[in-house]
């Protein structure tokens, strides 16, 4: 991992030369629940310009890194980061907390995160998960497929739940088991089908011993169950 983070980074300075401010490593690969088979090497990267010519220096290191079977990496000016904060608060307070400065310098340590928009982006998020969720359920066959859209999925919703419980001014859950565990206790729904997909995930369970079919059900009825609490909780508020 370090090697090609290593790599993308010396390519970046080569290709960008001065306007390259910062390389940014953040997410799982950061708080230690990075699992090479599902988990990805997310990255930002802060640059002065970001005009078409600027993005064209870029361009043959990016498609290098996507050869890699990663994520391109976000692109921001440092005053773009600024005046998108608000719209962007779930990634950024996220990013905020978890990430590691690979290049130059961290810029994130300043940066102010309005939240007056946090909660409708979290009701959104939740929403519009959940639904297509629902919507490849019903265009892929049962199994497999549905075992990998779960694993597929989860990371999403534990964000998700991890920043409803911030909108509650609870305290931010550091590891992802604990998001699950705590907004189940919020709403009152069973965890289960989350946590034995996240058993799969973190390698603690042999997938072929689940029912697939069963977990899927459970799994998205928890995340109905929490969805509809948030909407509860969130119009009450």
């Amino acid at each position: 991992m370090d090697d090609k983070l290593d790599q993308f980074v010396e390519r970046v300075k080569s290709a960008a030369k001065e306007n390259l401010k910062a390389v940014v490593l953040f997410g799982s690969a950061v708080t230690g629940e990075f699992h090479a088979k599902h988990s990805d090497l997310n990255l930002l990267c802060l640059v002065g310009a970001a005009n078409t010519g600027a993005l064209e220096a870029l361009r043959p290191e990016f498609s290098w890194w996507a050869k890699q079977t990663q994520p391109v990496p976000l692109v921001f000016t440092i005053d773009e980061l600024r005046r998108s904060a608000d719209i962007f608060a779930i990634e950024l307070i996220d990013i905020k907390a978890r990430h590691r400065i690979l290049y130059g310098e961290d810029f994130l340590s300043r940066l102010t995160v309005p939240l007056r928009l946090h909660r409708h982006q979290i009701e959104r998020e939740l929403h519009t998960n959940w639904l297509r969720l629902r919507q490849r359920i019903l265009t892929i066959p049962n199994g497999p497929q549905h075992l990998e859209l779960m694993l597929a999925s989860i990371s999403t919703f534990t964000t998700l739940f991890r920043h409803t419980l911030i909108a509650m001014n609870e305290p931010a859950p550091e590891r992802n088991r604990e998001a699950i565990e705590r907004v189940a206790h919020l709403s009152g729904a069973d965890p289960g089908g989350f946590l034995e997909v996240l058993d799969i995930r973190e390698e603690k369970k042999n997938a072929k011993t689940i029912d697939v079919e069963a977990t899927l059900q459970r799994f998205l009825t928890f995340v109905e169950a929490v969805t509809n609490e948030v909407d509860q909780k969130f119009a009450d508020a």
